[in-house]
């Protein structure tokens, strides 16, 4: 059985990379936003025109970009959610919630000084991680029942 993961969340750091190279040999499929910082900024004006106003700069890129993950999270079997320590995401706020909506079995993914501003989301995880290599031991349990080693 292939296993769908929506990995959502902060695009500053390795963290979907850890977790993609630690479950290789695993039957997992792996989606995300795009993750080009600029690209994404720019998907709607590039493709729909360019708008002189950034707040409708940034709004048709929203809209572009929420097709993506809409269906992206739709399709997910599993969504991961990482809350990265030095930006505000948004964005992975809303993923959560919307996963979490769907009935999606949901992974939070971040560290101990966000436990409390994050208590809501938390509590509509199945598990919530602070480390990549804790989210690769849970696709491998789901997939195989075997625990770390």
């Amino acid at each position: 059985m292939t296993l769908k993961v929506y990995l959502s969340g902060e695009i500053h750091t390795d963290w979907r990379e850890q977790i993609i190279d630690g479950a290789a040999g695993l039957d997992v499929a792996f989606d995300s936003p795009v993750t080009d910082h600029d690209a994404s900024d720019d998907c709607g004006v590039t493709i729909l025109g360019a708008e002189p106003n950034k707040y409708w700069h940034d709004h048709k890129g929203a809209m572009v970009n929420a097709i993506r993950t809409r269906k992206g999270l739709a399709d997910a079997d599993v969504v991961v959610v990482r809350f990265g320590d030095k930006y505000k995401q948004w964005n992975a706020a809303f993923d959560a919630g919307y996963a979490a909506a769907l009935g999606k079995s949901l992974i939070v993914l971040h560290g101990p000084d966000h436990a409390h501003a994050l208590k809501e989301v938390d509590a509509a995880a199945l598990a919530v991680a602070q480390e990549p290599r804790q989210v690769v031991e849970i696709l491998r349990y789901v997939l195989t029942g075997a625990l770390p080693g």
